[in-house]
């Protein structure tokens, strides 16, 4: 019952945070297609700074900005933050629920680094403390000097993503990058943006003068959320894509990735400003299928794998061989009364080898080809077992 209500409960926080991230992520990117999209407006009216029209749902709209502020302050202000924060926490909370509760499952690889599932937790969280720190002190440094600063932030990120690559499980590694990410946007949310804009509001309503530097620094902040928000969105998913994050070089498989994501939010910003900057996304086809060109596994010649015959699937010694690895190295997760985790991931149960030849080919691609599996090989699974598996996992496709 526990492990019920704990796996509830995570789906649960998962589904806050797909939410919050949706609708924060909807904003903001409505939110740069509205300033990039802004006209001089028809009529002339004091800080009136641009305005567009749109049509939708039935209805037209006129949408106005002024800078820095209207004449007068309306009654009633829509705040962009609370979203941020939620869809911060509940990541941060998913984090500590799965990777920070069980480090040696998830969140580490002996192969990668010798960590102890205490560094781990806090070389993890150091790295989003040290790219929240690092970014914010990149910009309060080189100021508004986009070009500079974007270049500087880009050696950040890479820096970051390399390190974490080096420092974790490939999966947890992603993910830890994407989160250093959105560390960074929500953390420009609560301490730049908002900030400003409560200055800004504050000085209007004691009829002074807002101070422009609050404004340029909150935009510039803003800026650099919406070019991080495509990567993120990637290194989220990219749990789901083993042959990326399991690659020998996925340090630079990410950085790969996370460069087409930000091309394509390139092409849409220029897009919203009445540009079609279709080069962009020729570059994003060429380093799209490149890296995927690159992640293919090599094609095996028939000489390769003519060993493997039908026959050797029922050998008794291969079964047993078999049975006994996958009850060494793969149960404790992978069963109907699993010991490790609340429930069996994806349902998978290998109690019986009758169960596991339903799902050979995935399992060959999880510990032969990608050797994800198990989690930094934390049982310590020999090549030679490895091999029975290759075996096995071939013998019983070929008898389907």
């Amino acid at each position: 019952m526990d492990g019920y209500l704990l796996d509830a409960g995570t789906f649960l926080l998962r589904w806050l945070h797909v939410v919050a991230a949706i609708a924060w992520i909807g904003e903001s990117f409505y939110f740069v297609a509205l300033d990039r999209g802004l006209k001089p407006p028809a009529t002339a009216a004091p800080g009136l700074a641009g305005e567009s029209w749109s049509v939708h749902g039935g209805g037209f709209y006129r949408k106005q900005k002024y800078l820095p502020a209207p004449p007068q302050l309306p009654d009633e202000l829509h705040w962009s933050k609370w979203k941020s924060y939620t869809t911060w926490l509940s990541g941060f909370a998913l984090l500590c629920a799965l990777y920070f509760s069980a480090p040696g499952i998830y969140l580490l690889d002996p192969a990668v680094a010798a960590l102890t599932p205490a560094q781990g937790v806090g070389a993890a969280i150091a790295l989003l403390l040290v790219g929240w720190i690092g970014y914010d002190l990149l910009c309060r440094a080189v100021g508004f000097r986009d070009g500079v600063l974007g270049v500087l932030v880009a050696l950040l990120v890479s820096a970051l993503a390399l390190v974490a690559t080096q420092l974790f499980a490939g999966r947890a590694a992603f993910l830890l990058t994407g989160a250093v990410l959105a560390t960074i946007m929500s953390a420009n949310v609560l301490f730049v943006i908002i900030p400003g804009q409560k200055r800004m509001v504050a000085a209007l309503a004691r009829g002074a003068t807002p101070e422009p530097l609050p404004g340029l620094r909150g935009r510039q902040r803003s800026v650099h959320n919406t070019y991080f928000t495509l990567p993120v969105v990637f290194a989220m998913l990219s749990t789901h894509y083993a042959p990326a994050y399991a690659h020998p070089y996925n340090g630079a498989v990410l950085l790969l990735f996370m460069l087409a994501a930000a091309l394509i939010r390139q092409f849409f910003v220029v897009w919203h400003g009445g540009e079609r900057a279709w080069g962009l996304l020729a570059a994003v086809v060429v380093v799209l299928l490149a890296t995927l060109a690159w992640l293919a596994p090599p094609a095996k010649s028939p000489d390769a794998i003519a060993p493997a015959t039908a026959g050797a699937v029922t050998e008794p010694a291969v079964t047993l061989d078999v049975q006994s690895i996958l009850q060494r190295h793969c149960t404790a997760c992978h069963s109907a009364a699993p010991k490790l985790v609340p429930s069996a991931p994806k349902g998978i149960a290998l109690d019986r080898l009758t169960d596991a030849e339903l799902h050979a080919a995935a399992i060959r691609q999880q510990v032969v080809v990608l050797r994800i599996m198990p989690p930094g090989n934390m049982t310590g699974m020999q090549p030679a077992e490895r091999d029975a598996i290759a075996r096995w996992s071939r013998a019983a496709a070929a008898s389907d």
